[in-house]
């Protein structure tokens, strides 16, 4: 009852995570990142433990077909899960169990993965995991928003559409971006539209936040909003309302 694409940006190291379903508040179950570790996104009857578990296992430098095996061989509901995942030497695997509701299915390719179950059809992974590589000069969360875009206009879950969710995390403890669509009649327009939103104020802080380096950060609000400013000058913010005015 969801589809979903994991990746990681080869330059920056970034993992995302974009996942969409026509079930309540996908974003808070499903995707599971932590920055330098990796990426698992668990799906079709959740279980949140493969994900929580997969990650920790990352963290021990278990590669990522390792760490997913491991977790669900262990995992007594096996047959009814889908989880797929990459690692930060972006090592990816992909698992559909074997009573994962039709469609189900996955495709792995270099640095992301696309996986999902109780879709319209194949189309829908084929066309998120297409998109994704045509626009790998874009910023990680707009190839994965574009990505997931294209997979809803293939016909997503085939039961129809309420909650999506995006994150990022590349090099601290807190996400670079983190928004979700809990209950939305277009869920995955409602993610466009808070990323663009994103850009006005949130995207162009994150260099001026604390990090492992300088956990004080830039702390003066005057020349905070002055480099805010300049940031926006360099980058202004993007319009994407022809994905959410539709």
């Amino acid at each position: 009852m969801t589809w979903s694409i994991v990746a990681r940006d080869k330059i920056t190291g970034a993992f995302g995570i974009a996942v969409a379903s026509r079930a309540f508040a996908v974003g808070a179950i499903c995707p599971h990142l932590s920055a330098g570790a990796g990426a698992v996104c668990t799906q079709s009857l959740t279980n949140p433990y493969l994900g929580i578990r997969g990650i920790g296992l990352f963290e021990t430098g278990l590669p990522a077909p390792d760490a997913v095996a491991a977790v669900i061989a262990a995992d007594a509901g096996r047959a009814v899960r889908q989880v797929h995942a990459i690692d930060c030497q972006g090592r990816n695997t992909a698992y559909t169990g074997a009573d994962c509701i039709d469609w189900a299915g996955h495709r792995v390719a270099d640095d992301v993965s696309v996986a999902g179950n109780m879709l319209s059809g194949p189309a829908v992974v084929e066309s998120t995991m297409s998109t994704y590589l045509k626009h790998l000069d874009r910023p990680l969360p707009e190839r994965l928003l574009r990505a997931m875009d294209a997979g809803e206009r293939a016909g997503g879950d085939k039961r129809g559409r309420q909650s999506a969710a995006i994150k990022v995390v590349s090099s601290e403890g807190y996400p670079d971006l983190d928004i979700r669509a809990d209950d939305h009649t277009d869920p995955i327009g409602e993610l466009w539209r808070l990323y663009q939103v994103a850009h006005e104020r949130f995207l162009p802080r994150l260099p001026f936040m604390s990090t492992r380096a300088n956990s004080a950060g830039l702390l003066g609000f005057d020349e905070l909003d002055a480099a805010i400013a300049r940031q926006i000058e360099v980058q202004p913010v993007p319009d994407f309302s022809e994905f959410w005015r539709r």
